[in-house]
């Protein structure tokens, strides 16, 4: 029963993964800043990857990029 928690937990942290690229190309192709703001927060679960070695610490920056990019669509809308 132990190892069904365990790829449960897998499905989730892949399924929050891939909602967050899909989100992304959305916010791309319709210069949404609420796309991108829901695409970093379904990212998140990539900084689990902070624990890792030598380049894969890399991956955890990978939320930044949404963010940044709503922050930017956003700031531009309001001017």
């Amino acid at each position: 029963m132990g190892d069904i928690g365990f790829i449960l937990l897998g499905f989730i942290v892949w399924g929050l993964i891939s909602f967050g690229l899909i989100l992304l190309l959305w916010g791309l192709w319709k210069k949404s800043w609420k796309s991108f703001l829901w695409s970093g927060i379904a990212l998140l679960p990539t900084l689990f990857y902070i624990g890792g070695e030598n380049w894969e610490r890399l991956i955890a920056l990978t939320p930044l990029i949404p963010f940044t990019l709503a922050f930017y669509t956003k700031s531009a809308k309001i001017k």
